[in-house]
């Protein structure tokens, strides 16, 4: 059997990236919420990383 990975919490609303998707006149799989989710975590653990690298505990939008 695959490995189970622990889900993390969601930081996204689904609701709203589903409605935005179809207004675009698209559909959205079952797997993009999660995908786009680890997405968000690995952008805020970069910007993290940077400020960090740059003396800041301050997350500034110069660090997304």
């Amino acid at each position: 059997m695959g490995k189970k990975t622990a889900k993390k919490e969601s930081l996204i609303v689904g609701s709203k990236v589903r409605a935005y998707i179809k207004k675009k006149g698209a559909m959205t799989s079952g797997e993009l919420l999660d995908a786009l989710n680890n997405k968000v975590y690995c952008a805020l653990d970069c910007a993290v990383s940077r400020a960090k690298a740059n003396g800041r505990k301050t997350v500034r939008a110069q660090d997304v």
